[in-house]
């Protein structure tokens, strides 16, 4: 009902809202303060944050030197990946012993209650970024758009600076329904299996993996819990106080790679989300950027920055983080059932089985219990306790 007039403006709203926080930003700020002066920082200090400023004003130094924005973003974060994960993985195996890593694993598939004294907002947070898997994750097709996936390369890309200028159509195209598409469209869909389950599930099962039995770890050693303020520094902390200052140094590497790598993709997806869609609703901004979607997607980036080095400033970054990610899980109250609307309108051949739909709606009922119940205990009592 109501059509884009609606439902554009809302999902460019709660993207926003959800991700505008900058927690991300603000706990890889701690980790720059702790490289730079070799300790953690105190709860309220105030260069963390201006650390954190600085790493945002890096995202737009990235996305501004790039000849595709798309193009630079996915390089950066194939060195930024691809160090985490094998640097964690080296650490893992050398101080993690083999009865952690089992127990690790095993809690991917034996059931069983959350740990005793989780609150709903932190068991929200969880939920709504576990491997990117909430209600938000469609803001994605725009990097496949721009990466000229399927008939993303009838649509255009977003250029950097550096880049020529290309005009990003109002709307997408779809494939006319005949042989020849359909067994294109086959080739396509078998790349984009391997792109998720070659690439991405592997990596984000890796990815939940090791810094969990890490931190556990690291708890187990310390004899002590983290705090709201210090969990970005408490890994490199105990391993530094174990092993060395070299150890620590490189654990406050790899938290500050993650949390940046996680800010980049946040940051600039908050970026493309509000460029595309008023590209897409609005010929009186088309002609006013006269077709050219950088004029409006870099001094937006700059708004945005302002605002959110604002927001960084006004709460713990542990909880600016718990609160955008409990904002991640109100997407699956909405936009599952958006997505089969939308799916149904496609060509025969790309239209998800029936098997998709039952996802979908599962997709709803968990992330959307999540976020019901971090409301019910931001107004009052949770639904639900442990």
């Amino acid at each position: 009902p109501q059509g884009w007039p609606l439902w554009v403006p809302l999902s460019v709203l709660i993207v926003i809202f959800a991700f505008i926080a900058g927690g991300w930003a603000a706990s890889a700020g701690q980790g720059m303060y702790a490289l730079v002066h070799g300790v953690p920082p105190a709860a309220d200090a105030a260069e963390p944050r201006w650390w954190a400023v600085g790493l945002l004003v890096l995202v737009f130094v990235i996305t501004a030197s790039a000849r595709r924005i798309s193009r630079a973003l996915e390089l950066a974060n194939w060195v930024m990946v691809s160090t985490i994960l094998i640097a964690l993985l080296v650490t893992c195996l050398l101080v993690v012993p083999f009865s952690q890593w089992w127990e690790g694993i095993r809690g991917f598939v034996t059931p069983a209650a959350p740990p005793e004294g989780i609150t709903a907002t932190q068991l929200g947070g969880l939920a709504g970024f576990t491997a990117l898997a909430s209600g938000l994750n469609w803001y994605v097709m725009g990097h496949y758009r721009d990466k000229g996936y399927g008939m993303g390369h009838r649509v255009g890309y977003i250029s950097g600076l550096r880049g020529d200028r290309r005009t990003v159509l109002a709307s997408g195209v779809t494939f006319p329904d005949d042989e020849r598409n359909r067994g294109l469209w086959r080739r396509w869909y078998r790349l984009l299996m391997v792109d998720m389950w070659g690439v991405f599930f592997i990596g984000a099962i890796l990815g939940m993996l090791l810094p969990t039995i890490l931190m556990a770890h690291a708890v187990q050693m310390a004899g002590e819990q983290p705090t709201r303020a210090n969990v970005p520094t408490f890994v490199a902390s105990v391993l530094g106080a174990e092993y060395g200052p070299v150890v620590f140094y490189i654990g406050l590497v790899l938290g500050v790679l993650v949390l940046f790598s996680t800010q980049l993709g946040i940051f600039e997806a908050m970026v493309r989300v509000t460029t595309d869609a008023a590209n897409a609703t609005s010929p009186r901004l088309r002609r006013l950027i006269e077709g050219d979607p950088r004029r409006f997607y870099y001094p937006f980036m700059i708004v945005l920055l302002v605002i959110i080095s604002i927001i960084i400033f006004q709460s713990l970054p542990v909880g600016l983080v718990e609160w955008s990610a409990n904002m991640s899980n109100l997407g699956a109250l909405i936009y599952p059932f958006l997505l089969m609307y939308l799916n149904s309108k496609l060509p025969r051949p790309a239209r998800p089985r029936p098997w998709h739909y039952v996802i979908l709606v599962l997709n709803f009922l968990f992330f959307g219990f999540f976020f019901v119940n971090f409301i019910a205990d931001f107004i009052g009592d949770p639904l639900v306790t442990f």
